[in-house]
């Protein structure tokens, strides 16, 4: 009898365990910042970065990330929201580029406008009228010093394809922007390109881009590096051979001062298959070779990575995975270079966003935490507006094992 009892009651707890764990996973956003039993359950909080009725925002990834201890900056797309037959719901005359900029680790944020800190440049993200829009130029001087702390640099492109692509930089936490510039095509079909790059030096840099394939769309990625400071650029290698679908959208991180590792977003096409892949180097981008993938599928029309060495020496690779049905942000770690990955960590899902979301962005800040930014909605809850919106989760990488 006693027995009995004891198993009766262990089933019981799992029970209550198992109701406790699916009730949190389906609270909403808002739902899950005001439970308090929710956020001791997995110790992950979800912020608003960017929302406003009628409005688009998006892809964080597509300009960049840089942080400066808890000071964080981040490049997204805003736009008139638009219901269309397509993918996204906005209005692409309408999208500007835009800056978020927090100065206490991602727990508020600013809203700055790109055109006014100097991007002037029409892009594909960034549609200006053309009494407004400036044409690129050719840089004619160096940039100083590639190392300066608050250096940095951002790409943009005409097209996703064969582009052109152009650029920007800073040298002031991105205040002020200089540009827009042109990029050269390197020998290849067209560079469509978004930001993925390494200081290597004062004036050398290491570069990764989504370039055209024969058939003039996208998808292959190269290696490109510069020693005068921006003026002249060359290409050093193909991270692969051309695909029969697409290898785009690099995050590269420097493991030591010969090997690289970078993960991209791949789509196969026979049969389909959207995931993350990775290429490593050993000889500082000279040649390359397939790594184990981080992630094997990233869902309905795939996502992009991004991914950071942390302080513990430790990586870490933030995705999403999209579905129609409820899509989510995920993580993943490594603790041998990315040789092996660990099991994913759910960072957001369960509160109504269709596969419109992600193209996340991701740092460490100064307490160890990771502040993710991306892209989100929830679309697919009854009474809930449709708006895609910029978030950001803070989540403690410490309490998560590979």
């Amino acid at each position: 009898m006693t027995n009995n009892m004891q198993l009766s009651k262990q089933l019981f707890l799992i029970c209550i365990s198992t109701a406790f764990l699916f009730s949190c996973s389906e609270k909403s956003a808002e739902d899950q910042a005001e439970s308090a039993d929710c956020e001791s359950w997995d110790s992950i909080r979800h912020i608003e970065v960017f929302y406003e009725e009628g409005r688009f925002a998006g892809w964080p990834a597509n300009n960049g990330v840089w942080n400066w201890g808890d000071e964080i900056l981040v490049g997204f797309v805003e736009a008139d929201h638009l219901t269309t037959d397509g993918f996204h719901t906005y209005d692409r005359e309408s999208a500007r580029n835009r800056y978020a900029r927090s100065l206490d680790g991602g727990e508020t944020w600013v809203i700055e406008d790109a055109y006014e800190l100097g991007q002037t440049g029409w892009a594909y993200d960034n549609s200006l009228p053309d009494e407004k829009a400036e044409d690129p130029v050719s840089m004619v001087e160096p940039i100083e010093d590639f190392t300066n702390p608050d250096f940095m640099m951002t790409w943009m492109r005409y097209n996703y394809h064969d582009g052109p692509s152009i650029f920007y930089y800073s040298n002031n936490r991105g205040h002020q922007w200089q540009g827009p510039y042109k990029f050269p095509n390197l020998d290849t079909h067209g560079i469509g390109t978004r930001t993925d790059y390494l200081v290597n030096g004062p004036q050398e840099m290491s570069a990764f881009h989504n370039a055209a394939k024969e058939n003039e769309m996208e998808g292959r990625v190269l290696h490109a590096r510069t020693t005068d400071g921006g003026l002249t650029w060359e290409r050093v290698s193909w991270l692969g051979p051309e695909p029969d679908g697409f290898e785009i959208m690099p995050s590269t991180v420097q493991l030591s001062d010969s090997e690289l590792l970078t993960v991209l977003r791949v789509r196969e096409t026979d049969p389909v298959r959207d995931y993350v892949k990775a290429y490593r180097s050993h000889d500082n981008g000279k040649t390359w070779e397939v790594s184990r993938a981080p992630v094997n599928d990233t869902g309905h029309y795939g996502a992009p990575p991004h991914m950071i060495q942390l302080d513990n020496g430790r990586l870490a690779v933030t995705y999403a995975y999209r579905s129609m049905y409820g899509s989510r942000i995920a993580l993943r770690f490594s603790s041998d270079n990315g040789e092996s990955w660990g099991h994913e960590v759910p960072v957001r899902y369960g509160d109504g966003a269709n596969a419109d979301v992600g193209y996340p962005r991701m740092v460490q800040r100064e307490d160890g935490n990771l502040v993710i930014i991306y892209y989100w909605n929830h679309d697919l809850r009854e009474n809930k507006t449709p708006y895609r919106y910029i978030a950001a989760s803070i989540v403690d990488p410490s309490r998560y094992s590979d």
